[in-house]
C-alpha cells in the first residue's frame, strides 16, 4: 500500500500549475514594488502641471 501511494502522481499537474502561478505573483509583485516609486513620481509631475 505504502509503494502504491508513493508511485501515485495524479496531484503532481496541479502542484505543478500551483507553483507556477506563485511564481508569476512574486514576480508581478517585484515588478509592482519596484516601478511604484517611478510611477507615483509621474502621477505627481502630471499633477502638478494641471495646476
Amino acid at each position: 500500500m505504502l509503494k502504491r501511494f508513493l508511485k501515485d502522481e495524479s496531484g503532481q499537474g496541479m502542484v505543478e500549475y500551483a507553483l507556477i502561478i506563485a511564481l508569476i505573483a512574486v514576480a508581478v509583485i517585484g515588478a509592482i514594488t519596484v516601478l511604484s516609486q517611478g510611477i507615483e513620481g509621474k502621477f505627481g509631475q502630471v499633477t502638478n502641471n494641471l495646476k
